[in-house]
């Protein structure tokens, strides 16, 4: 039986001195709080960073340390533990530290508003929570609607009268192993839905489920000890923890970026001779526009080590790869496609060897099964849409506290996932848009996805929403929101006019300009924007109808 908390010791024995986390603040947003001593100041090509390493064996210790001092708080197996920090070299140390007292760690969105935390916090009924001073004030507003909490640790230099300081109270316990036995069906980690319909759900996940990502990823993407991942997306989401989960299993380095700048993404992967990057696609798009404004020389940079570019968390515009092969002709390239409730990237996998496939998120992931199905649970033939089903180790054991919303995606083991989707003569599988954002006009359903996914090939466009409204002879219309690429004039006449390319009846109905809205982890927030357009778009309606 392996747990991850067994690969974290396994790393510590065989490579202790071995640097296996990089944290990088190129412009600290958190600059008085840092703990300066533990920072070194480097000098770089335009902005200084400041730079903390953690080695395996210290990482192994911190998380013990932290073990301990829960176990010793009376904090331990079945109890919660909420993390509420922004991404940080301590981040993945408590999170194990949680994972070896046998508790349930339940990372949250940094995002979330007040009222957020408070329900999530409540759902988990956690025990204790490790938070950073930019939630201070947050937390100061719910304090009173959380009290299952009884132990707060705060990261930082002005601890709240509420809370006691991690770095003051964690060195003082033992750098050894509690001795505590966990067995993979215990539960593990709650993470999240993205909660753009309500209030987010609380998805549980087992020990076994956790240790599916690390089989699952390695498989995908076959890490070496001497790749170098380089970590951007917030460390709270399943995503970015499981594509780390490669360089758990091969011992190898990560570097945490705390920014999305072009140049610094740019500038880290050659001064960190990156090999790995994992990117969302508003993070690949700012950085080809930056290449293709002259802002960013690609011939100053040394990226003769990066191998493999890979993107993932909502579709993929085709468009955007071929522009990226473009500048980039000599990476590898993969996208993988997965939700919370299915332990994040992985359940299908594109594959390195499929380029020749871009549009497609993949065939079933290593250790993974896939269906698409109709209304009525039957098989969809090649090219008809119907629900993508997925299957595998890492399918969440429930949603906490809600078993009618179980039950309702739940079935005989296979996850119902909400997205609707075509497969090819070939087994691989095209993600066509969510079941809840199908827009249905004049009788006709439109995907926006495929809609979006046209119009970024529009030269004028960084970016696109395609939304429905409602409308009182067609039910509904299509409703574009357009961002123009920065410095560029954009008419809707021109937009109409390179939408001419789509067939008739999924030509947008209304184009507005706008930015389009995307969360932490790149998804467009199309609640918003119906919000936002649902009564402006009608006022436009007369002026701007396609």
């Amino acid at each position: 039986m392996t747990l991850l908390t067994d690969l974290l010791e396994r790393n510590a024995r065989d490579y202790p001195d071995d640097i296996t986390l990089v944290e990088l603040n190129p412009i600290p947003d958190d600059a008085a709080n840092l703990r300066w001593q533990e920072y070194e100041l480097v000098e770089t090509g335009h902005d200084p960073h400041f730079r903390r390493e953690l080695t395996w064996r210290q990482f192994d210790d911190l998380a013990n340390r932290f073990a301990n001092l829960l176990i010793d708080q009376g904090i331990g197996k079945g109890d919660r533990v909420a993390i509420l920090l922004m991404n940080c070299i301590d981040w993945l140390p408590i999170y194990f530290g949680v994972l070896k007292t046998g508790a349930i760690v339940a990372p949250l969105n940094f995002r979330y508003t007040a009222d957020e935390i408070a329900h999530c916090v409540g759902i988990a009924d956690a025990s204790a929570l490790v938070f950073g001073w930019q939630f201070t004030e947050r937390l100061g507003q719910v304090l009173d609607h959380i009290p299952t909490v009884r132990k707060f640790f705060f990261l930082g230099r002005e601890v709240p009268a509420y809370a006691d300081s991690f770095e003051g109270l964690v060195g003082g316990y033992p750098a050894t192993k509690p001795q505590v036995d966990i067995g993979q069906d215990d539960d593990a980690a709650i993470y999240y839905s993205s909660g753009t319909t309500g209030m987010p759900k609380a998805i549980l996940h087992t020990h076994r489920s956790l240790y599916s990502g690390v089989t699952t990823e390695h498989a995908h993407h076959g890490q070496r000890k001497d790749d170098v991942f380089l970590l951007i997306p917030p460390l709270y989401h399943t995503g970015a923890k499981m594509h780390w989960f490669g360089s758990l299993a091969s011992g190898s380095r990560a570097v945490i970026l705390k920014g999305t700048d072009p140049r610094w993404i740019i500038e880290t992967a050659a001064q960190e001779q990156a090999t790995i990057v994992w990117l969302l696609v508003p993070w690949a798009q700012d950085i080809l526009d930056a290449i293709e404004a002259g802002r960013i020389d690609l011939g100053s940079y040394d990226l003769s080590r990066w191998r493999l570019m890979h993107i993932g968390a909502q579709p993929v515009p085709p468009s955007l790869v071929r522009r990226w092969q473009r500048h980039f002709p000599h990476h590898d390239y993969d996208t993988n496609y997965g939700l919370s409730e299915s332990l994040g990237p992985g359940a299908v996998h594109l594959g390195l060897e499929n380029t020749h496939k871009v549009g497609a998120i993949g065939r079933a992931g290593f250790g993974w099964q896939t269906r698409i199905v109709d209304d009525q649970g039957a098989d969809v033939v090649p090219g008809q849409v119907g629900e993508l089903l997925v299957k595998g180790p890492g399918v969440m054991k429930e949603y906490v506290k809600d078993p009618e919303a179980t039950a309702a995606v739940l079935q005989d083991g296979w996850l119902y996932t909400g997205d609707m989707a075509m497969v090819d003569e070939d087994g691989f599988i095209y993600l066509v848009d969510r079941k809840k954002d199908v827009i249905i006009t004049g009788g006709e359903n439109i995907y926006p996805v495929q809609v979006e996914d046209f119009l970024r090939g529009c030269d004028l466009v960084k970016d696109v929403a395609v939304i429905g409204l409602a409308d009182p002879r067609l039910g509904e219309i299509a409703v574009a929101i357009v961002e123009p690429k920065p410095g560029l004039s954009v008419t809707v006449e021109r937009i109409n006019q390179f939408a001419e390319g789509l067939p008739r009846y999924k030509r947008p109905r209304l184009v507005v300009f706008g930015q389009v809205p995307r969360n932490a982890t790149g998804k467009i927030e199309k609640p918003k924007l119906r919000r936002q357009w649902g009564a402006e778009g009608v006022v436009a309606r007369e002026t701007e109808r396609a």
